[in-house]
Parts: structure tokens; sequence; C-alpha cells
């Protein structure tokens, strides 16, 4: 078999294969495992670990591939992945998803290490999910006590055209942060979306301010009769194994649980994140505490140029926010459960959601609050707020 798709496994460092915990499935453990037989040519144990893996999982179509390979491998050596003479559409996206699975191995990140865009996160929401498009790869993060752990990992398909999701129709996978909204249980849904699905907020507010168009972005399993997709085999939503869309599904609390979808992930150590986060972190507070004032100017310096709200622009916010803090003697504002996400792509951009507490002199309301806050001229300056 052609190191391109196999050799490197030799690196892979001891105890790193196996299924222990929640870092793989046991169907992706036993195939790389067979893999890495095949690497060493133990091809009796390899066929054992395949028949192992098609006895669990009778559909997974890259195991009967290899499968395949093995018996052929009596009469003559292994050239690839689907030992044929003729490659077709679907063979090649087999051999994506085996490329695809194998660098898992190779390109695995430190363990201490985080997506860059988890800037903070409220003891109240426990998990985040993050993909990388490039790596077919989902992450699921553990919030422990304010500092993320990364506690599992999953093979998922993006769209046909990769990612970055313009409007309606392109095969392209949204990158951007969003939020899991809902979960659509199995019976409500044809067989294409397997196990189940959990749509996404796209087009959300940055979307819509850059003209990004289209609808019906989730998170999704497979048909019953299928394992696994190509890496690039969607028209857009992310979907991954019903096994593992059933293990997910316990990470997702629908409509708090952050999904960000990037090109290509930036690891960093946790306190980077943290250290990132200072200057909107402040920035929040300073608002908060200058609208708890009523120091209006000095609040509404807070908003951009080219701030919107759902309904009005900056002209209007300000003339509203005025006549509201001018009709009261105090005001005090709590924000709790704050979060704050960079958006993939946009070191400059991110959205912070909080439960605000407001009370004053002659009106008292809880809401969720959503904003963008972008950094302009080296200031963080909110450009939308609206309700979560």
């Amino acid at each position: 078999m052609k190191t391109t798709l196999v050799g490197a496994l030799l690196l892979v460092p001891p105890g790193v294969m196996g299924g222990a915990g929640l870092g793989y499935s046991d169907a992706e453990t036993l195939l790389l495992k067979a893999l890495r037989e095949i690497r060493f040519a133990q091809l009796d144990h390899a066929r054992q670990t395949i028949a192992q893996l098609l006895d669990r999982y009778p559909n997974f179509r890259l195991a009967h591939l290899v499968q395949g390979d093995l018996w052929l491998a009596k009469a003559r050596p292994l050239q690839s992945v689907g030992n044929t003479q003729q490659p077709v559409d679907q063979l090649q996206g087999l051999r994506a998803e085996a490329a695809a699975r194998v660098r898992r191995e190779v390109d695995s990140v430190r363990a201490d290490q985080v997506p860059t865009n988890f800037w903070r996160l409220p003891p109240t929401q426990q998990f985040a999910l993050a993909v990388d498009v490039e790596k077919s790869r989902l992450y699921v993060l553990e919030n422990q006590a304010g500092r993320l752990v990364r506690v599992a990992d999953f093979y998922a398909t993006v769209g046909k055209a990769g990612g970055g999701k313009a409007r309606e129709g392109d095969q392209r996978t949204p990158l951007g942060a969003y939020i899991l909204q809902g979960s659509i249980a199995r019976e409500k849904l044809t067989d294409f979306y397997g196990a189940g699905a959990f749509p996404l907020d796209y087009p959300n507010v940055w979307d819509k301010r850059q003209g990004r168009n289209g609808y019906g972005i989730w998170l999704h399993g497979v048909p019953a009769d299928t394992y696994a997709r190509a890496p690039r085999a969607s028209d857009g939503c992310v979907v991954v194994s019903n096994p593992d869309l059933k293990l997910i599904e316990r990470f997702v609390t629908p409509g708090r649980t952050p999904f960000v979808i990037a090109t290509s992930i930036d690891w960093v150590d946790p306190d980077t994140a943290g250290k990132n986060a200072q200057g909107l972190l402040t920035a929040v507070e300073r608002w908060r505490s200058d609208w708890q004032a009523l120091d209006t100017p000095r609040y509404l310096q807070h908003y951009a140029s080219n701030f919107t709200s759902d309904t009005q622009r900056l002209a209007e916010w300000r003339e509203q926010k005025a006549a509201v803090n001018a009709a009261k003697t105090w005001a005090k504002i709590e924000l709790a459960n704050l979060s704050a996400v960079q958006y993939p792509g946009e070191k400059d951009l991110a959205i912070v959601t909080f439960d605000q507490n407001y009370q004053s002199s002659n009106l008292s309301g809880q809401t969720r609050k959503r904003q963008l806050w972008q950094r302009i001229d080296g200031r963080w300056q909110i450009i939308y707020e609206g309700s979560a």
C-alpha cells in the first residue's frame, strides 16, 4: 500500500492507537489499527481486525474496500487503497476518506491545546464544538472550571466545494461562529439525514451583513446503508456517522452550544486564548459600567458608525437611548453567563452573548442578548446588538 496513505502511521507515538475514552469512535480505531497492521505487513492480523470492524459496522464501505484489498493481497502486492485499474468517483471518495482518517494521526495537536476562537465560555456552557474543514474533523471541547479541554474528535464530511458558503446552492459549508439551534429527531426526518439533525443559525447576523444567503445548514447523520460519506460530499451541511452523531448529541444543548467552523483551526495554549480576550472583555465591562452610570455620551461611544440593531441604525439608536436614559434617576445592569467567541477568519471580530439583568428607576427586565464587536482603529466597538 502506498505510504501516502498509511506510511505515516509509523510516526504515531506508542499508545495512540486504541479506543479508550471518547477520543475515537471504535470504528475508526479498528480501521486505523488495520491500516497500521498492513503497513507492518501483518496481513493476517489486519484481516482479523477488519472482520471485527465489519461485524460491528457492516455498512462501513471503506472497511469493505480494505477487506477486499487484503484478500487480493494473497495473489499480488497492494498498490493503493482500492486495488483496481480503473478508479471511479466512489473509489476516489473512499481513498480520500482513508487519507483524512490517517491524517488525524499524523496531524494530531497537543492534548493541552484548544482552538483560538473560544475566548470565554460561561460555567453554564459545558461544551463547545469546532470543525476543521481542511482536516474533515469535528472536535469537542469541554469547559472544565473555566478551562477548555479537548475530549473527543470525529471524522466529518463537509460541502462538495469545501468551505466559505456565500450563496444558495454553492455546495459550500459556511465558515463562521454559529449556534446549534435545535434538535430534530430521526422520526421527523427522511433516512437521508440518518440518526438526527441539529440546524445551525446560518445565515447569522454577520453573514447577512456580508450579503451571504442560503438556508438549511445542519449537523446531521447518514442514511442507514452508509457508515460515512467522502470528505467532500454534502451540499453544505456537516455530516458525521450515525454512531458518532449519537455520541455528539450528548455534548449539545440546543440554542446554546457554540459551533465554530474554520478552514483550518488555529490551536493555541488555553492561556493564550484567555489573553487574546482581555481587550474585548475590558471593553464589554466599560460599556456596561457607562450604561449603568447613565453616562449617555460615554455609553454611546461604544457603538461604531456602522452599527445596526434588528430594526435601527446608529442615528435612531442614539436618539432612542438618549431619551430613555434621560428619563431615569438610576440604573443597575448585571451581565451573567457571558461568552466570547472570535469569528474564524476575522481576527478583529467577536460574538459576545450574555444574560442581561436590567433594573432602573422606572423599568426592570431580563433578556438574553447578542452583540457583534469589531476592533476598528485599534478599539473594540459594537457593530450589532439584539436578542439572542
